[in-house]
């Protein structure tokens, strides 16, 4: 019988197995353990483990030479979650803002909330350009005015 008082419901269990399993994987056999978190048939918790482990891996790599060639595998073994594409998607994205490169607007302001607090809130982001887009155009009154203090704490001089 599931469900007895102090005991974790199975797909806790597995969840908190994935997310150790991701955060002790090689580079290597990544895309595999991905893959094969993906298969659960819990697919929501799947989902939610891997999102963190993307998370967890894309700020590792932002501004690592490598960040390419892993999200490129990532992509692949992802292709079919909407939520994990979109989220990976996002942190290229952030990845283009934070080194400086060329980004569209229509991305920015066409992002979900969580990267447009992301790209607020990360002390990495130091363009004025997306912070004052930001500023004008985000989501949230909450996110345009944490875009207005951070635009604001980078104008003044130190």
């Amino acid at each position: 019988m599931t469900g007895h008082i102090g005991q974790e419901p199975a797909e806790h269990l597995r969840f908190a197995r994935y997310v150790q399993a991701l955060e002790e994987v090689t580079e290597a056999e990544e895309a595999d353990l991905v893959a094969a978190v993906l298969r659960d048939q819990d697919a929501t918790m799947a989902d939610s483990a891997v999102g963190r482990h993307l998370d967890r891996r894309a700020t590792q790599l932002l501004t690592d030479q490598t960040f390419t060639s892993w999200a490129q595998t990532m992509a692949k073994v992802i292709a079919e979650r909407d939520f994990l594409t979109r989220r990976l998607h996002e942190w290229g994205l952030l990845r283009l803002i934070v080194l400086g490169k060329p980004w569209a607007a229509e991305e920015l302001t066409g992002a979900t909330d969580w990267f447009q607090r992301t790209t607020v809130t990360a002390q990495i982001v130091t363009d004025p350009d997306a912070l004052r887009l930001l500023a004008e155009h985000g989501r949230t009154r909450r996110i345009r005015n944490a875009a207005s203090q951070r635009l604001h704490q980078l104008e003044r001089p130190s």
